[in-house]
């Protein structure tokens, strides 16, 4: 069977969202920039089998609504497969829930942000280690989040690569063909104002102002790179 670059779908956007703007895997196949032909999306939430390490060019973990401190069984089916995807050297972008369990695969630590949830149009800081990923980044760039959970402690050989003063762990990389982001790559600026919009009353019952995380939101094209190179280094 030919390669091609999984996409592993870990859960559904908003019904109200996917009617119109479509679901994680549709964001992130577009963001890759590659044939639609090269992608494969896998629904590791939907318990459809992983593919072996000779049908994946690479691997995009997507984000979910899940935690993964509920250890649901399709999640921890997925740890077992990054663990062996990472061991035979297949490129893996973890994005959010991704990022955290491509961490805590790796032996690092997941939990519940201390500070409660991070939503909106933040800045990110790079620690400007050299990488295929992030490099000609400014060191100060703008990118979506929308996360509960953090990787609290990154496994023992993990690369910083970025974080900010909400998020020290924004990213990372294992080795030279792994890397995890808590941002979101894949969102533009109409999809991050949905999802404000939509988590209003949590947003507000956490005691913070909507307008303000509403007009701060903008396009970010520098995160949306991360996807973009992914894609090239997978083709290569």
């Amino acid at each position: 069977m030919d390669k091609k670059i999984i996409v592993v779908k870990t859960g559904n956007t908003f019904a109200s969202m996917k009617s119109r703007y479509g679901d994680f895997e549709d964001w992130i196949s577009r963001g890759l920039g590659v044939e639609p032909e090269m992608i494969r999306v896998v629904n590791a939430s939907g318990h459809e089998p992983l593919p072996g390490k000779k049908q994946c060019m690479g691997a995009v973990v997507a984000g979910s609504h899940a935690m993964v401190t509920d250890d649901l069984d399709w999640s921890l089916v997925l740890e077992n497969w990054l663990r062996e995807m990472v061991e035979a050297g297949v490129p893996i972008l973890g994005i959010c829930y991704g990022h955290q369990v491509l961490a805590r695969a790796m032996g690092g630590q997941v939990d519940y942000h201390p500070r409660g949830i991070e939503i909106g149009c933040v800045d990110i800081k790079q620690t400007r280690e050299e990488d295929p990923l992030f490099h000609g980044f400014p060191e100060i760039f703008k990118a979506h989040v929308c996360h509960s959970q953090t990787v609290v402690c990154l496994p023992a050989h993990a690369v910083h690569m970025a974080g900010n003063d909400f998020e020290p762990h924004h990213a990372y990389r294992l080795g030279d063909r792994a890397w995890g982001v808590q941002f979101h790559p894949e969102y533009d600026r109409p999809i991050m104002k949905a999802y404000v919009e939509y988590m209003q009353a949590k947003i507000e019952a956490s005691g913070r102002d909507l307008k303000p995380i509403l007009d701060g939101i903008e396009e970010t094209p520098h995160a949306l790179k991360i996807l973009e190179r992914f894609g090239r280094l997978c083709l290569a």
